[in-house]
C-alpha cells in the first residue's frame, strides 16, 4: 500500500530499497508504533533516512505524498477566533499617508496596550485604528499597516512587526544541494589549516621509497589521511526575511560541509538568543540552550554567523523582544557572549552593502559585531576568510 510512498522516495534522491518498504510493513505488523499519522512519519523516518542531510527532502515527500494527513494535528497558539483575522480587504497607503502614521509608542507600551485589547475586545473589526483586526492601522491584525506593531495572522507585507502572534513552520537547508559555481568553495579554502591526525590509513609514498632503498626490503609507511583543522561553528538565520535568500545560504551551507571536516551548524531566527535548534521541523520541541554551546565548543572553533540582520531593534536591544518569544536578555547579550568565548568571528550578510543603512537591527549588529560583518558576495566571502585566518 506505501508503493507510491516508496517510488516518491526514489524520485526525490532517497535510496529507498525494497528491503527497507518490506522492513516498514513488518514494523507496522508488530506494532513498534502507535497507529497515528505522526508515529508513522517518525517509523518512516527512522526506516529509510540513513544521513541527517536527507531530513528536509523527506520532509517535503512525504508532506505531497500524506498531503492532508498531519493537518490539525498541532494547534495554532494564538487563542483569537479566526473570524476576526479574516481580511475582507487589505489596506494600501501612499508613501504620504504612511508617513502621518505614529508608532503606538514604545515596546513596553504597545504590549500593554495588545494586553488590555485582548481584555476589552467582543467582535471582529476590520479597517479599523485600534482593535485586533485587518486592513486597518492598528498596531495588532494584519493586511494593513502600522510602523512598528504585532503582526497576528495572515502574511507579513512591509516587515515591520516587533512581534509575530502565530507558529511558523520553516525548511531545513540542504547540504546536498549542487552549487552552480565553485568559487564558493574556493572562497572558503582560504581558511584551511591542515593536518594529519587520527589512524595512520594512507599510504605515505615519500616514506616508503625512502624506507626501501635504506633497509634493502619493502619498508612500508603509512600515515593519517591529511585533512583541514580548522573548526567551524555555523549559525544559520532561516524563515521570514531569510526566504528569498535560501539559494545562496544552501550553496554556502553545502561548500561548507565539504571544505570543512569539523562544522557545527545550528539555526536560529532572526537574532541567537537562548537556544538554537539542529532541525526546523522539531525547533519548538528540541533545541540546544545556547549555554551548552558555549560549553562544549573550545575557543579555537571560528564563529560564522548568517543572516540579513534585519529585524526590529526590539528583537537586539531589548528582553521580550523576540518576535516569536518572550525571550529573558536580549539577543545583544548572547551576541556578546559568543563574540567573547569566539574571537574569530564573522557575520555574513546576504543583503546588498548598499543596503545596510536602512536598517537600524543591521547598524547594531554590525557594531556589536565590532564592524565584522560582510556581504554573501566572492569578495565579501574573502574578507570574512581574511579575518577568520588572522590570530586573535
Amino acid at each position: 500500500m506505501f508503493i507510491s510512498f516508496v517510488e516518491a522516495l526514489r524520485r526525490g534522491g532517497i535510496a529507498a530499497s525494497l528491503k527497507e518498504h518490506l522492513l516498514l510493513l513488518e514494523a507496522l505488523d508488530a506494532g513498534v508504533t502507535e497507529l497515528e499519522p505522526e508515529q508513522f512519519y517518525y517509523l518512516a523516518r527512522a526506516v529509510f533516512v540513513h544521513d541527517e542531510s536527507q531530513l528536509d527532502r523527506f520532509d517535503r515527500i512525504f508532506g505531497e505524498v500524506f498531503k492532508g494527513v498531519l493537518a490539525g494535528l498541532e494547534d495554532g497558539t494564538a487563542a483569537i477566533p479566526e473570524e476576526w483575522l479574516k481580511a475582507v480587504a487589505e489596506l494600501y497607503l501612499t508613501p504620504e499617508q504612511m508617513a502621518e502614521i505614529q508608532a503606538l509608542g514604545s515596546w513596553d507600551e504597545i504590549m500593554e496596550t495588545l494586553k488590555k485589547r485582548l481584555e476589552e475586545q467582543q467582535g471582529k473589526h476590520q479597517g479599523g485604528s485600534k482593535w485586533i483586526g485587518t486592513g486597518g492601522t492598528s498596531p495588532f491584525g494584519h493586511s494593513g499597516f502600522n510602523p512598528a506593531g504585532v503582526r497576528i495572522g495572515g502574511p507579513g507585507r512591509h516587515g515591520r512587526a516587533i512581534k509575530v502572534w502565530e507558529k511558523r513552520e520553516f525548511a531545513d537547508l540542504d547540504s546536498t544541494r549542487e552549487i552552480g559555481t565553485r568559487n564558493i568553495k574556493v572562497a572558503l579554502r582560504r581558511l584551511r589549516r591542515f593536518a594529519r591526525e587520527g589512524a595512520a590509513d594512507e599510504l605515505d609514498l615519500d616514506a616508503t621509497v625512502a624506507g626501501t632503498a635504506r633497509q634493502g626490503w619493502l619498508d612500508v609507511h603509512m600515515r593519517p589521511e591529511r585533512h583541514n583543522a580548522v573548526k567551524l561553528l555555523l549559525f544559520l538565520d532561516i524563515g521570514g526575511s531569510m526566504d528569498g535568500h535560501v539559494r545562496v545560504c544552501e550553496e554556502l551551507f553545502s561548500a561548507a560541509r565539504t571544505e570543512f571536516k569539523h562544522l557545527e551548524h545550528f539555526y536560529f531566527h532572526n537574532c541567537i538568543y537562548e537556544g538554537v535548534w539542529k532541525e526546523n521541523r522539531r525547533r519548538f520541541t528540541d533545541r540546544t540552550p545556547t549555554w551548552d554551546v558555549l560549553h562544549k565548543f573550545g575557543h579555537d572553533h571560528k564563529l560564522v554567523i548568517v543572516g540579513d540582520a534585519a529585524m526590529s531593534p526590539y528583537e537586539v536591544t531589548h528582553a521580550g523582544g523576540s518576535v516569536e518569544h518572550m525571550n529573558e536578555e536580549p539577543g545583544a547579550v548572547w551576541l556578546k557572549r559568543l563574540t567573547d568565548t569566539y574571537p574569530s568571528a564573522a557575520w555574513l550578510n546576504p543583503v546588498p552593502e548598499a543596503y545596510w543603512g536602512h536598517s537600524h537591527s543591521t547598524q547594531i549588529i554590525r557594531q556589536l559585531m565590532n564592524q565584522r560583518m560582510y556581504p554573501l558576495t566572492l569578495g565579501g566571502l574573502d574578507e570574512a576568510m581574511r579575518e577568520l585566518s588572522r590570530k586573535k
